[in-house]
């Protein structure tokens, strides 16, 4: 089990507005639809839950624009 202490917050851009429908396919995932872009908002435990959220947006052939960590005392809402 993963300690929650140890889980990161991501902020993922792509480009294009994602419908709500997408929430369903990212799990734990916060949609925000900013400027033709999205920003996916996400506490993740590991490097490879990022890299399985990175791969699900290819393989539905969305646009990465970026991928940041957010520090943990930043509020991500």
């Amino acid at each position: 089990m993963n300690d929650p202490d140890t889980r990161r917050r991501y902020e993922i851009v792509v480009r294009g507005r994602l419908s709500t429908r997408y929430e369903c396919a990212f799990d734990g995932v916060t949609l925000v639809p900013r400027n033709g872009r999205t920003m996916l908002r996400a506490e993740l435990a590991d490097q490879s839950q990022l890299y399985g959220l990175l791969n699900r947006l290819r393989d539905l052939g969305i646009e990465l624009v970026s991928v940041n960590a957010v520090s943990q005392a930043r509020d991500a809402c």
